[in-house]
């Protein structure tokens, strides 16, 4: 969100750039006129015009990049463009100069004396949103200097979107104040070129600096796509300090104490800070359920509630499951209900055979409703995976919570719902368990590389020769010696999928040069359910110590179901990038997506 408002202040703020001031006076002579006829269209063209610009400079940027080094640097000098025309603004006033002219003549009435047709607005717009886009800011350059290295996304065209309502709100204010802010502009101009300068200035440096490596995966952190390297390091900003573990009694002082006694007035540190923020939705949109007959918020009434969603392929929720299942056991006879509430990313996670084996799998005893159809999911109005909401006695939801850690907080509301629901006899102290395999807690450094779709909807940073041939068969070539931070390469005959990459015959590799600890990969046997052998390196030698839980110390393991499976967990990460490769000897492998941790 931080982002996106950024981008749009960047649109609003581009009516200042020296080169669009010249076509103002021809947009300002249709202040007079009624702005839904006029004025809203010719912001319709400006949108569409500036939009196809921008997104064909992205795509366009992907397309030439995926070739090779060359295309590369061809990106690199389409943001010193930007950086350019930002410093010199005679160099962006001559680019503009046949844009202008052409909207004098769309704005002027026609030689014989008659009104432009009604279309005049729309094409007066077009005309605006062409000279918008060389005259853009840095933010822009930005964005799309970040969508060539990495790969357009949906992100990209989200922020480039944001980007054109804002240069729109500008036009806006424009039409609708005519010559008062046309004439402040003016008196501002002079202040407005100079932080133009400075901010060309500062894109020409960032230039040169990705150019000569300096910036060690800069632009791939700042990619766009779903769970990008951004996301997950505000994610690990925005978490809870990193505080001493809580103190928790010796099982011989547990025995000896017994329960503790909690009445409604003992107040913990979250007390009074629990407010009412909605009720307990309806779960009859489950399409299955695990471990119980199907439940209604009428028949949990009386009982506190947590309610987990979860998707067991998400690193994120098989790291809170330790806690969960913990809470789940701990506080049953208090008269806490966990629920959890599967809610699938990829197609195998609706199939009720594979959640069954995964909860068994998991050790998950509580009640998981299937929600195949995301029914419960927007019932809750929720966003994320792992997501906590804890409802308490009388059906009202007094807490939410998202993401990983912040386990004590979590605790110390189910021990406040208890008590305030009269209960007497909750046991004392906080849990502190230690998860196993792919439910280990992370390290305690940031992964400074995201969560990577290989599958053609959400891909980022692929960086193979020739970029990915969408739903089809393809020969790949091996890319993995020019591979840049968080950039991955396939080699060998693979289908790129909307959500998965298919292997068609045997040997065939994923590289990805990462930074973080652990490294984990959704992988599926073939479509006959035939095991696929595989083996790992990191930099080329078998990962020994730092294998993961689904592998040896060789590298060697099998896919024998879908799942997320763990394939490096370093002892000691140095916070250096690393080459991770994977081959896979037999044919039929799917791949879906890399997390790390």
């Amino acid at each position: 969100m931080l982002i996106l408002i950024v981008a749009y202040l960047g649109g609003v703020l581009t009516i200042l750039s020296p080169c669009i001031l010249p076509v103002l006076p021809f947009v300002f002579a249709r202040a007079d006129r009624p702005f839904r006829p006029h004025g809203l269209p010719m912001l319709l063209g400006m949108a569409l015009a500036f939009a196809a610009v921008a997104t064909l400079a992205a795509v366009g940027g992907s397309w030439i990049v995926s070739l090779n080094e060359y295309g590369r640097l061809a990106a690199i000098a389409m943001l010193a463009l930007f950086g350019v025309t930002l410093l010199f603004p005679g160099i962006a006033d001559r680019m503009s100069r046949p844009l202008v002219a052409l909207g004098l003549r769309i704005s002027g009435p026609r030689s014989d004396g008659r009104a432009l047709s009604v279309f005049s607005p729309l094409l007066l717009g077009v005309g605006t949103g062409l000279l918008w886009a060389p005259c853009a800011g840095p933010i822009l350059g930005l964005i799309l200097t970040s969508a060539a290295l990495n790969g357009a996304s949906f992100g990209t065209s989200l922020l480039l979107l944001a980007y054109a309502a804002g240069a729109c709100t500008s036009l806006a204010a424009a039409l609708l104040f005519g010559g008062r802010l046309f004439s402040a502009m003016k008196r501002s101009l002079h202040m407005g070129e100079w932080v133009r300068r400075a901010a060309g200035g500062a894109v020409l440096l960032g230039v040169g600096a990705i150019a000569l490596g300096l910036d060690t995966g800069l632009l791939a952190r700042l990619s766009v796509g779903t769970t990008s390297a951004l996301e997950q390091a505000l994610v690990e900003r925005v978490r809870e300090p990193k505080l001493p573990p809580p103190q928790v009694e010796s099982s011989a002082l547990r025995e000896e104490a017994g329960f503790a006694r909690v009445s409604a007035s003992r107040e913990t540190p979250l007390a009074r800070a629990l407010k009412v923020e909605g009720h307990f939705p309806s779960l009859a949109g489950a399409t299955e359920w695990i471990n119980s007959a199907p439940l209604t918020p009428e028949a949990l009434r009386g009982k506190v509630v947590l309610v987990d969603f979860w998707t067991y392929s998400c690193i994120n929720c098989l790291r809170t499951l330790p806690y969960v299942r913990a809470w789940a056991e701990k506080y049953k006879d208090a008269g806490l209900v966990v629920l959890g509430v599967h809610a699938p990313e990829f197609a195998f996670e609706k199939r009720p055979a594979n959640v069954r084996r995964a909860v068994d799998e998991l050790g998950i005893g509580f009640p998981v409703a299937l929600d195949n159809d995301f029914a419960i999911w927007r019932g809750f109005d929720n966003q994320a995976w792992p997501a906590f909401y804890f409802i308490d006695a009388e059906g009202r939801i007094r807490h939410r919570q998202f993401g990983e850690n912040r386990y004590d907080q979590a605790e110390q509301v189910i021990q406040q719902l208890l008590a305030e629901a009269g209960r007497t006899r909750i046991a004392a102290g906080l849990v502190a368990p230690l998860g196993q395999g792919t439910q280990a807690a992370p390290g305690l450094e940031p992964a400074l590389s995201g969560e990577t779709y290989l599958g053609h909807e959400r891909a980022h940073g692929f960086a193979s020769p020739g970029g990915i041939a969408r739903g089809r068969a393809n020969v790949y070539q091996p890319a993995s010696s020019s591979l840049r931070t968080n950039q991955w390469s396939l080699a060998g005959d693979w289908t790129v999928e909307a959500e998965r990459a298919v292997l068609n015959s045997a040997n065939g590799r994923i590289a990805y040069r990462f930074q973080a600890r652990d490294v984990h990969l959704v992988l599926g046997p073939a479509a006959n359910c035939k095991p696929v052998r595989f083996r790992v390196w990191v930099d080329g030698k078998p990962p020994l110590e730092d294998h993961g839980s689904d592998i040896d110390a060789q590298g060697h393991g099998v896919i024998d179901v879908q799942k997320l499976y763990q394939l490096v967990r370093q002892q000691a990460a140095n916070g250096k990038d690393r080459l991770f490769e994977i081959e896979f000897l037999d044919a039929g492998a799917q791949a879906y997506a890399f997390t790390f941790g």
